[in-house]
Parts: structure tokens; sequence; C-alpha cells
């Protein structure tokens, strides 16, 4: 089904391999799924609660989410898709003790618990920067790419996604002998973890890389262990130094080459439930809020220590507020280098672009950074230009661009080993749009996931979808 992108931002070589290989960093955004719907069940995360109740457009969300993935693979950029999980979740119903048909237990739950409906017909899994932590072959000790699916133990909705999700990676990164896909961290609240949307990989773009060439920075919201530590007050924080740690553990990298920075209680308590609604990094170079970090100046020197050419992009609070950073998600954007092809126009920044959303051009304080930040006679070269882009539909629900993808560097051998339906291609994404307009509702409200008709349409849209990818069995409905 698809074409193995020949596209390339970073550079590396594979742990124990003879020459240098290339990594390209290729984005995996997360499919919407037929379910999505505005509930507002995310305690912490503003745009959801302030959305709650209010009427869906699932196709649209769907749409949306493919023409990013279209327009960004038009940029030259490798591209990829994650299947969505499937919901609603009756199977976890029915672990809760609701027995009878499909059609009894909607029933059932829509009467007596319509909050726990809810959490079971989340379309959540779509913001695919909470699937997963990623580390690349060239920086792990056994020279393979390692998956850990976040357990997202502190919300319901979220935390039934591991199982479904580690599937779904483990169907789309099939080839043990490159892939490893780890079980989720326990659910404790000592090790809270959230994914990639804590973590980010720096390294020096201007030279030829080296086993081990990246830096993992992985932020975190507190140190359970520490009860006298800072803590936010307002909303909770999401994810643990010890899971960070034992992430970086399990997937065999250098401890040295990595730093753990907590993350702004302030921040936390302002809605930014994971650092990146207030910070991205890509290459060289970090782009983040005046107030992501407890210690700003502790996690700037660190790196500055690590990665060659470091260039941190500071916003102050006096430019851009907490709360226009959250209400707009101007940092909650794609950081992507452009290959040479993809260059024309760009103002220095190596071919760097932030990808960001549409909401961040239209408020002044952030489309004033975004016009002399990057890619104006102000521009500070770290960066070269920016686009911006409609996903509203995930907008209204609390993710932007960078929620809706899993960046993961792999080398040429690496992506021949992708499952091949799972990369974008025109085609792929045409196959892609007519299936979501088949199957997909242009509406749905809460009163709608009661429906068994739903239910039904959502099992045959995703069993179709798994013959489009070519990704088997993966969902419980196909196994029962």
């Amino acid at each position: 089904m698809g074409k193995v992108p020949r596209t390339g931002v970073t550079r590396g070589r594979s742990v124990g391999a003879a020459e240098a290989q290339v990594l390209r960093e290729a984005n995996f955004d997360g499919l919407v799924g037929p379910t999505h719907n505005y509930a507002g069940l995310s305690f912490g995360n503003v745009a959801s609660s302030r959305h709650a109740g209010r009427v869906a457009k699932p196709r649209e969300a769907a749409l949306q989410g493919l023409a990013k993935m279209r327009r960004l693979m038009e940029m030259g950029l490798a591209q990829g898709v994650l299947a969505p999980n499937a919901r609603p979740a009756l199977e976890v119903a029915r672990v809760l003790g609701f027995s009878g048909s499909d059609a009894q237990i909607l029933a059932t739950l829509a009467k007596e618990e319509p909050i726990l409906l809810a959490q079971l017909c989340s379309a959540s899994s779509m913001w695919a920067a909470n699937a997963a932590t990623v580390s690349p072959s060239t920086d792990t000790a056994d020279g393979k790419v390692h998956f850990t699916p976040a357990n997202l133990k502190s919300m319901l909705h979220r935390a039934i996604e591991p199982g479904q999700t580690g599937a779904i990676l483990r169907a789309t990164f099939a080839d043990e002998r490159r892939f490893v896909v780890h079980p989720p961290l326990p659910a404790a609240d000592a090790l809270g973890d959230e994914g990639a949307a804590n973590h980010t990989r720096l390294f020096d773009d201007r030279v030829a890389s080296r086993p081990g060439a990246g830096v993992h920075l992985f932020v975190y919201g507190v140190h359970h262990a520490d009860r006298a530590g800072a803590r936010p007050r307002r909303y909770p924080a999401r994810q643990t130094l010890e899971a960070c740690k034992a992430v970086a553990r399990r997937h065999g990298l250098d401890l040295a080459r990595c730093v753990f920075a907590q993350q702004s209680t302030k921040a936390i308590d302002a809605g930014a439930f994971h650092n990146d609604v207030v910070c991205v990094g890509n290459g060289r170079t970090l782009f983040y809020h005046e107030d992501a970090f407890l210690d700003e100046r502790g996690v700037l020197a660190a790196l500055r220590g690590l990665v060659g050419g470091f260039r941190p992009v500071r916003v102050a609070r006096r430019s851009v507020a907490l709360s226009a950073a959250v209400k707009t998600y101007l940092f909650n954007a794609q950081l992507v280098t452009l290959p040479e092809a993809g260059r024309k126009g760009t103002v220095g920044g190596e071919g760097t672009r932030l990808i960001a959303p549409s909401e961040a051009a239209e408020y002044r304080a952030t489309r004033r950074v975004l016009e002399t930040l990057f890619g104006g006679p102000h521009a500070n070269g770290a960066i070269g230009d920016h686009a911006v882009m409609d996903v509203r539909e995930s907008m209204r629900n609390g993710g932007g661009p960078a929620c809706l993808r899993l960046r993961v560097p792999l080398t040429e051998a690496e992506m021949r080993s992708v499952t091949p339906g799972c990369w974008c291609t025109p085609a792929q994404i045409d196959r892609l749009e007519a299936w979501v307009k088949r199957w997909y509702r242009a509406k749905l409200t809460p009163a709608d996931l009661a429906s068994v008709t739903l239910h039904e349409e959502a099992q045959e849209a995703l069993d179709a979808l798994t013959k489009i990818l070519g990704l088997g069995r993966v969902y419980p409905f196909q196994q029962a």
C-alpha cells in the first residue's frame, strides 16, 4: 500500500554497525477514531473542559488530521499513520461487571454510568504523542528501536489504551530484529507515564553523528518519592521522575546523555498538562516558554553541556502569557527539518520549520511571535520559517499538531521494515480519506454514544482500516 519515504533530517550510526547510517525522523500521526466527541474528561486540560458537551464532527476531525499528514508529506517529510483504538471499549465494561448484549450494556451505561460510557467511547488515542516514548537504534545499547507504550494512569479514558496501543505498535513495527515494543510501566502512582509528550531528543545536526549522539530531555511533573518537592496545586502532575528514569533504563540509553528536568508547577496549574504544551525541540533547537521549567537556568546549562551548538529560543512571559500559550498551543507545534528540496523560502535555521495550529496565528501575541521570530526580518536564525495548520476539532479537545504525532527516527533499513501500508503516500491518503467519508458521521452528540448502531459502524470501519493498513487482527472484536 505504501512506499517507504526517502527523506532525511538527522544523521547517526547504528550501534555495532560497520558503516554510518542515516537516521530519518518520521512522524506517525494518530488517526482520529469514529467516536471522536467532546466529553471534557481530562481534568487539567483547559480546552477539553471548555468544550465539554458540544457537538463534535468526527468526519471533519479525521479529514483535518489526514490533511495535516498530506501537507507534511508534500514538504518531503517521512509521514506515517497509527490506527486508533477501538471504541466503545465494551470489553472494559464487561471487566467492570456489566453483562448482556452490546446494546444492553450501552443502554445500562447511558442510564446508570454516563460518565463511564463517555470514557469508554473516548477517541483520545488520536493523540499519538502519548502513545509511547521512542528511542532510536543509534542511542540504545542493543542497536534496536525501543518503544514503551505510556501507561496513562492518570485518567481512566486513557488508562484503558496501552494494551491496544501496544498491539498496534507491534503490528506497525513488527520486525523484532529491529524493533522492541515493551509493555507499559506498572500503573502505579510513582510511575505515571504520559509518553513522548514529555520527551524530546536533541542532537548536533551540524556534524556527522556518532553512536549514541542523541541527548534525551525527559520532563516530569513530580518526583513522587520526594514528598517535600515542588508540586502543582490546581491540577495533577501526570509524569513522574521515576517513570522517566525507568523508560531510559529499559531502552538502554546512556544516562550521562539524559537530562531529567522538572516542569514548572506554574505551567501545569495554567493547563500545560504535558511539557509539549510549553516546549518543543528538534536538532540543536529548543523552542520554549519562559515558565516551561522549574529550573530554567539549570536545564539550559545541562543541555549546553551535551548538545553541540545548542540554540534555545525563549519566549518571555511578558510577550506571551502562559494562559495565551495554553489557549493557542503555540508550543504544541511540530519543529521539523525539511529535506533540501523543501527548503525554498526558508530563512536560515538549516531548513527548520515550525508547524503551528491556526489558533496561534489568530491571537495577537502569538501571531507576533510567529511573524517576528520565524521567517520575518527579525528571524532568530534557529528556526527558518513557520506554517499553520487547521486541526480545530483536535484543538477543541485539547490536542494540537504535536499531540497528534509520534516522532520515530529510523534508519533506511528500519523504514523498509515498517508495515508498508502505514506509510503515507498520496494514494494511501486518498484511500484513507475515502474510508473516512464512507464510515464517519458528520456530527456526534453525547447522546449518540449509547447507540449500538454507532458501535457497529465503528467496528466495521476499523475492520476495513486494518485491511487498508495491512495490520492484521489488532482489535479485541476481531479476535473474539
